[in-house]
């Protein structure tokens, strides 16, 4: 698997063929110039919750999603079109990605300030965030923190 920057549009190749560990996967950026700036954060998946979501995404999403998770870990301030904090929760963040009409969340959350750990994700279909969602992502951060 590899990771190729083609202007503004990152491709996977091979992207169904990821190799998961049963509970925390570090991802790492793209095989190109922009994996030699600086991280900021890094990403890492949580159990099978992020993959799940991932693996559903047609080819173009998939680099959406790829793209915009290398601009949370590269930018020093990340603008709240995507990445926000989820009001009312304690400590959810939201990933926004867009592309054209489609519009997907994943919820995410950080561990130990640079650490952005990644819960479940899902299409996005009306204005309110499902509140199911938002209890999924809250008991993934619990799990996760008492599996530390």
């Amino acid at each position: 698997m590899y990771w190729a920057n083609l202007g503004i549009l990152t491709v996977i190749q091979e992207a169904n063929q990821f190799h998961f560990r049963e509970t925390l996967i570090i991802f790492d950026a793209a095989v190109s110039s922009m994996s030699e700036q600086m991280k900021y954060r890094t990403i890492v998946f949580y159990k099978h919750y992020f993959e799940d979501f991932f693996n559903r995404q047609t080819k173009k999403v998939k680099a959406k999603i790829v793209w915009t998770f290398e601009l949370i870990e590269e930018l020093p301030k990340v603008p709240e079109n995507y990445l926000k904090h989820i009001e009312n929760t304690d400590g959810l963040y939201e990933i926004r990605v867009q592309l054209g009409s489609d519009i997907f969340r994943i919820f995410c959350f950080f561990d130990e300030g640079k650490l952005v750990v990644l819960a479940n994700g899902f299409q996005k279909k009306t204005q309110k965030t499902p509140k199911q969602e938002i209890a999924l992502a809250s008991k993934i951060k619990m799990a996760y923190e008492n599996d530390k």
